[in-house]
């Protein structure tokens, strides 16, 4: 198994149960994370880390699994190939690889933005993916120019893998810009509850100081500039990104390209060489070369904790000639001392000192002591194998034969580091903070002139002291201690530690790039959820919470008071619906709660806004449901004072809640009679800090014809409203949708049409009945009116609303719509109602009278006619009509109802505005007596002159003139109304244009509305 669980160790420090009253009633998961130790459990998992320079040869992906997976190669000339070099229990891969591919045109060195090719990072996959065993799966994988990291985990580790997140940071030239150099990242959480970091980084190359310089710098904005996504677990995600110090645990790695400083690269060079050849130690010339790298080498040190190993790989030693019996006690000898091979630390002739003797001039480890970079915690193995770099490719131990000569240095590194490292850091940097005030507090009073004697008395500090005093004395003896694995483990601090470094080693044999790979491997004690632990502590919080959030939180009571129409509501302690049952166009539909503050504190409430777009497939950002709060007492009343949208209540106080139902919206409409929108929501009564309401609404779509086409109102049977007809088809289909149009239509034209033109015609001359019968019955003179809004004299909105809509639901129903009113409502109110509903089933229609098309047609083919408008020339007019009517003709459903619509203007026009044919005579004759100059005016000013009451032609003009120019005006008003309602055409952008396609459709519906001969 990849990862092994055990029981959590009893000193873990990670967490204890909290006080439920000391927490955020609120913040389950700050009380979850409070007690996590109930429900963590630790495992453990082998990760191998592999670091390999390539630069881009050939071949290298054909040697990767010998040695990454299969652990071949190994440098064995300094310590015995570990047991485990291959893939024994190894829960997650993770590979570093720089220079994987040739860095030549520009824009390859740009950051990945720009990258499209992905050939090198497949190549590798697949050479990787070859080698692994059976079940690995991949996790994740990185590029930025030649950097390429990939992760893969086993079978039992990938299911508790999450949080996958990679980044890189270019840190190349130009500020970081150009990518050639820099790091790829990528971090992962570990059953919900470890941080893994891996980084893998291309560092400045150069010996000199200005080099180290930029390596540095490279760190800085790599610690700097990496950000992770944000970390999500059961549901709840962090508010920042990750970065790196985050971590539980973190591994770095890659060409660092740290060189060996002042030392000369020829003498190192050839030293190394000579024992890799077994020639360095003259005393023992001529002897097997055992520890040259062309054989299989000797053990000559080993990891701590390694002895058993290293004692399976020695052979037996012979330790007498006879038989080994118990009568042979007195035939033991005990070998020679001087036969035990020499320890290579001790050996000043073994590569092991020689090695140790080259380390403490590594910039690297260097830098790492004086604090200039990696010294926050960041650890290595114990290094004990040759320079991975420069190596002649293709062979073992040939260092650079090449012009340059480059001297051996340890290039390609393996850094690791946890959060406990990090934290002793960080504690130790806050003492050292903290003496150094001290220290300046004192120099501050004057204490630094104190004797030695006085020194000592009030600078000991017998904590502190002993550790300072310590680690002073380790600075004074040697640069570099040989002893200092690195790996921290000092003591008994090994037993606290969660991490071990299992080998840290090269793989010398490995000679198809100029760089030797390097590989570790760990052993990690990690944190993961047991999520069926989790589940039970989860809910007992959730209860615990609950019962500590009731005591003080507000509690508010719905009843249902009343409500409107046929709607329907069931309520209970529990739940609380509400049915509005057949909701119609326009027609509004109310329901009114009593909301009641039964708890002992102040409930503060609101009903939540959300958009209500989405239950109507978008059509509109219109809702359908809408609330607001009233006061108590008002209700029944004639104005309830409306509250704002949220409300406070006292405890023992109430306050009425109104959901009104309403849909008005043409494309509203529209969508339900298509069946692309339902009427569901469910509506909520927030109260802060306390529980939330859900109160389901509903209700059913009554079909109309306010949303549809032509075509499908011609395709309503003739004895069957639209209504009925849709729902008919709707029980066939099981939801409502349009009406098809493949079928005979059933009419010339709508009946709702026909029926709103003979309502009109009616009504008007019930008007002009009334107006003469009745003194309070008077016409207004208003030019636009029935038809224009603004003449309106209806006060009363919500009456007006109620007749428009029980209107159309007489249009819906097939019935006679005239039966619909009152008899007491006023003849001039019911030509106003009938008006606003033809207008608006007009622009409802989805195609229009007129449509773009056949717009278009009028446009090209009548340009002038309807720039010009109605002329004065009547021959002019009436072959401006024909040219419009040879268009509309070829279509016609569009051209009957064009036609009805235009002939019930001109009618109710003529009607309501009156021009006899004894009034066009005299202004005929009036104009023929002035030798057809002078017109109106003329006579007006003629007629002006008589004494009042004497009758004269001149009088008879003027008035017949007045009555025209009324007549005039009032169907101007009524082509600017109807214009764009009859004739349909996208609005232009610009203000400019919009006039003008206004006026060209008012011209073409008064060119209609004028009678001929007037």
């Amino acid at each position: 198994m990849a990862t092994t669980e055990f029981p959590r160790p009893a000193s873990s420090a990670s967490s204890e149960p909290v006080e439920l009253a000391s927490a955020n009633p609120d913040s389950l998961h700050k009380v979850m994370h409070a007690r996590r130790s109930e429900y963590v459990r630790q495992r453990r998992i082998r990760v191998k880390v592999g670091t390999w320079n390539v630069a881009a040869c050939p071949g290298t992906d054909k040697d990767l699994a010998r040695w990454f997976v299969d652990g071949e190669g190994l440098d064995t000339a300094t310590k015995p190939a570990p047991a485990s070099g291959g893939h024994d229990n190894i829960g997650l891969y993770v590979l570093g690889l720089q220079e994987v591919n040739q860095l030549t045109a520009p824009t390859q060195y740009l950051n990945k933005i720009f990258i499209t090719d992905t050939s090198a990072e497949d190549k590798w996959k697949a050479a990787l993916e070859a080698g692994l065993p059976e079940g690995y799966k991949f996790v994740a994988a990185e590029t930025l120019g030649g950097l390429l990291v990939l992760v893969y985990a086993s079978s039992e580790v990938f299911p508790i893998v999450s949080n996958v997140s990679t980044t890189t940071v270019s840190a190349g030239l130009l500020g970081g810009y150009i990518g050639n150099k820099g790091a790829v990242c990528c971090r992962i959480i570990l059953g919900e509850s470890t941080n893994l970091l891996f980084v893998n980084c291309h560092l400045a190359s150069g010996v000199e100081s200005s080099y180290v310089s930029q390596r540095i710098w490279q760190v800085e904005q790599i610690q700097e500039y990496a950000r992770f996504d944000p970390i999500q677990i059961a549901g709840v995600e962090e508010d920042d990104k990750g970065k790196i110090g985050d971590e539980d645990f973190a591994f770095w790695f890659g060409d660092l390209n740290s060189r060996l400083d002042r030392l000369p690269g020829d003498e190192i060079r050839r030293l190394l060489m000579l024992h890799t050849r077994g020639e360095y130690d003259l005393s023992k010339k001529g002897l097997p070369r055992e520890d040259s790298l062309e054989g299989e080498g000797v053990v000559v040190q080993m990891l701590p904790g390694s002895n058993d190993d290293a004692k399976e790989t020695e052979p037996a030693k012979e330790t007498g000639s006879g038989d080994s019996g118990a009568d042979d006690d007195d035939s033991l000898s005990l070998p020679d001392p001087d036969e035990f091979p020499l320890d290579p630390s001790e050996d000043p002739a073994s590569l092991q000192t020689t090695l140790q003797s080259l380390l403490p001039h590594d910039q690297l480890r260097q830098l790492m002591r004086g604090g200039k970079v990696f010294s926050d915690g960041w650890r290595e193995g114990p290094i004990d194998f040759l320079p991975t770099y420069k190596y002649d490719v293709g062979t073992v131990a040939l260092f650079d034969s090449s012009e340059k000569r480059r001297p051996p240095s340890w290039c390609d590194r393996i850094l690791y580091r946890t959060r406990k490292y990090k934290e002793e850091f960080e504690r130790k940097e806050i003492e050292k903070e903290k003496r150094r005030k001290k220290d300046e507090e004192m120099k501050a009073q004057g204490l630094e002139q104190a004797g030695e004697e006085e020194d000592v008395l009030f600078s000991y500090d017998p904590d502190n002291d002993g550790e300072e005093a310590a680690s002073s004395a380790a600075k004074a003896y040697d640069e570099y201690d040989e002893d200092d694995d690195g790996n921290g483990r000092d003591g008994d601090e090994d037993s606290a530690d969660r991490i071990r470094l299992d080998f840290y080693t090269s793989h010398q044999r490995i000679t198809s790039s100029d760089h030797k790979p390097v590989s570790s491997v760990f052993t990690i004690d990690y944190d993961a959820v047991d999520l069926s632990l989790r589940a039970m502590v989860h809910g007992e919080v959730v209860r615990q919470l609950d019962r500590a959030e009731n005591e003080g939180r507000p509690v508010v009571t719905i009843i249902v008071d009343y409500q409107s129409s046929q709607s329907q509501s069931r309520s209970s302690s529990d739940q609380l619906e509400v049915d509005f049952g057949d909701l119609r166009f326009g027609k509004r539909e109310t329901c009114s709660m009593t909301l009641a503050n039964t708890g002992g504190a102040p409930a503060t409430f609101s009903f939540v806004e959300k958009p209500t777009a989405d239950s109507l497939h978008n059509s509109q950002s219109v809702e359908w449901l809408t609330t607001k709060f009233v006061q108590s007492d008002a209700i029944g009343g004639t104005e309830p004072s409306k509250l704002g949208k949220e409300v406070t209540l006292e405890p023992g106080e109430t306050v009425n809640a109104i959901i009104e139902a309403f849909i008005g919206d043409i494309n509203q409409s529209r969508a339900l009679n298509e069946g692309k929108a339902t009427l569901d929501e469910v509506l909520v009564l927030r109260v802060r800090e306390g529980r939330d309401h859900f109160i389901p609404v509903r209700a059913e779509w009554s079909p109309t014809c306010i949303g549809r086409s032509i075509k499908e109102l011609l395709r309503v049977p003739e004895l069957t409203g639209i209504r009925a007809h849709a729902k008919s088809l709707a029980d066939k289909k099981g939801t409502l949708a349009a009406i098809p149009i493949d079928v005979n239509p059933c009419r010339n034209a709508p009946r709702e049409l026909v029926a709103l033109t003979q309502a009109i015609d009616m009504l008007a001359d019930r008007v002009l009945a009334d107006e003469q019968m009745l003194e309070e019955c008077e016409i207004p003179s208003a030019p636009g009116w029935p038809f224009d809004e603004f003449t309106w004299q209806a006060t009363d909105k919500e009456t007006r609303s109620s007749q428009v809509a029980d209107l159309i639901d007489a249009l819906d129903q097939g019935q006679r719509i005239l039966e619909y009113f009152p008899p007491e409502t006023p003849s001039t109110q019911r030509l106003e109602a009938v008006a606003e509903v033809f207008i608006l089933f007009l622009r409802g229609l989805t195609d229009g009278v007129v449509t773009v098309p056949l717009w278009d047609l009028i446009e090209q083919r009548s340009i002038p006619a309807i720039l010009q408008g109605v002329t004065a020339s009547e021959s002019t007019n009436e072959a401006d009509k024909g040219t419009i009517l040879d268009v509309l003709q070829d279509y016609p459903e569009h051209h009957l109802s064009f036609l009805f619509v235009t002939t019930s203007l001109a009618r109710t026009a003529a009607e309501l505005a009156p021009v006899t044919k004894k009034d066009l005579e005299a202004i005929k004759n009036d104009a023929n007596a002035e030798g057809g100059r002078g017109g109106f005016g003329a006579t007006f000013r003629k007629s002006m002159s008589f004494r009042r009451g004497t009758a004269s032609s001149g009088e008879a003009a003027a008035k017949a003139f007045i009555a025209l120019n009324t007549r005039r005006a009032k169907e101007k008003k009524y082509a600017e109304v109807f214009g764009s309602v009859v004739c349909r055409r996208p609005n232009p952008e610009r203000e400019r244009d919009r006039k003008a396609l206004e006026e060209r459709q008012r011209a073409l519906v008064e060119l209609f509305i004028r009678k001929k001969g007037e």
